[in-house]
């Protein structure tokens, strides 16, 4: 088996229809399908084995999260590359054939991530990538401009794992998703791992699917989305960046959490965003932090500078929408 593709489900049954069939109908048929449910209360279970009859359902007792999910999909499958689909996507024919072809043409690719588009506005982007900067801001490249503008493959952060591929010995290396992050930024922690050992993360143009977005906990802003996303923020830096480079962005990411405050102030979610950051300061020694190996300073000043650059580009198109808004 090549390809294991593993989709985490919670009460996704009005999702699955769209999702399975046209995973069905791929060009591409060397896989297996794996569904791991987080205790779904719906038909999910009944829908999914009646459209894809040989499908392998891994059942948990309760809701564990987005990670401790594809986790055990992974642990479970036989593929050599592990693909990561959300239930709330619809799949171009050809999805599949070119995230396989974009991973096998160099072995030092961690993970390919694919074209997202919206799903009610489909000519628009809605991940093509996921970015990451020294502000600590991670963020969707090209959400809400035209696809268009996304046509050639490209270097990444790292790979949105609503619909992306893996390859699979690497997880043999940097560990598998942190579960502590129960959902949100755990794709980026994992893609920032595979980085600090050398590993690129690619877009793949023409790997395309249309996703929904947030199907499981909602659209737009939340509160448990923006207490977790909060607390994971902390996690990610936490865990790895090493403490001179923490000690270098200091200034740079008080000012991102000062600005992301003020934004939720805005929108009447303050006090989760505290929650959130309160959190994760207290609990963040129960996550395991990456140990500094000097033989990997060319990767850590690699991933300093895209921070940097990153940050320059979006902290600028931030601070022009602000001021806008002010006049």
């Amino acid at each position: 088996m090549i390809v294991s593709v593993i989709i985490p489900n919670y009460n996704g049954e009005k999702y699955l229809y769209e999702c399975l069939t046209t995973l069905k109908q791929q060009t591409y048929q060397n896989f297996e399908v794996i569904m791991v449910d987080n205790a779904s209360i719906d038909r999910s279970i009944e829908v999914a084995q009646k459209l894809i009859p040989e499908i392998k359902c891994v059942l948990l007792e309760d809701n564990k999260g987005f990670s401790a999910a594809v986790n055990q999909g992974i642990l479970q499958s036989e593929g050599q590359y592990i693909v990561l689909l959300n239930n709330d996507t619809l799949l171009t024919k050809d999805w599949l054939q070119n995230l396989v072809c974009c991973i096998q043409n160099n072995e030092k690719v961690f993970s390919c991530a694919s074209k997202m588009l919206q799903y009610h506005n489909n000519e628009f982007i809605d991940n093509a990538g996921d970015a990451f900067t020294i502000f600590g801001w991670a963020y969707q490249e090209g959400h809400g401009r035209s696809e268009n503008e996304f046509t050639k493959n490209r270097p990444i952060f790292t790979a949105c794992a609503g619909a992306a591929i893996y390859r699979r010995e690497v997880f043999d290396k940097i560990g598998y998703f942190d579960e502590r992050f129960f959902a949100y930024l755990e794709d980026v922690d994992i893609g920032y791992r595979a980085r600090i050992e050398g590993y690129q993360n690619i877009y793949c143009s023409n790997s395309i699917i249309y996703h929904i977005g947030s199907a499981t906990t909602g659209n737009g802003y939340n509160s448990i989305k923006v207490k977790l996303s909060a607390r994971n923020n902390v996690y990610l830096l936490y865990k790895n960046m090493i403490w001179f480079q923490i000690l270098l962005n200091a200034p740079f990411l008080l000012v991102g959490h000062l600005f992301k405050y003020y934004f939720y102030k805005r929108i009447g979610f303050e006090k989760e965003y505290l929650s959130g950051i309160k959190e994760g300061l207290k609990n963040r020694k129960l996550i395991d932090k990456k140990k500094f190996e000097p033989r990997k300073s060319v990767n850590y000043f690699k991933i300093q500078g895209w921070l940097l650059v990153k940050g320059v580009i979006y902290g600028s198109i931030k601070i022009r929408k602000m001021l806008n808004k002010i006049k």
